[in-house]
């Protein structure tokens, strides 16, 4: 535990962060496993604002956000052409 008061501040801040953050990515989740079992326009809209979001928060990063875009674009594609 630490000693001083900044410190003792600071992890305050950080397990408030962190649950927070936490959160946001159990969200984020639910929308990919629901998008990915079920892949549609409106989904898709949803995923990707959730994935623009979490980078700005600086929660994922940005190129993962571009990865996973990239993939779930693809997932509507072969949709639309089966």
């Amino acid at each position: 535990m630490p000693q001083i008061d900044s410190a003792k501040k600071a992890l305050r801040q950080s397990l408030k962060r962190r649950k927070k953050n936490q959160s946001f990515k159990k969200i984020l989740k639910e929308a990919e496993k629901k998008y990915l079992t079920k892949p549609t326009e409106k989904g898709l809209r949803l995923v990707f604002s959730l994935l623009d979001k979490a980078t700005k928060k600086h929660i994922i990063h940005n190129n993962k956000a571009a990865r996973l875009k990239s993939n779930f674009s693809k997932k509507i594609s072969q949709k639309s052409k089966a």
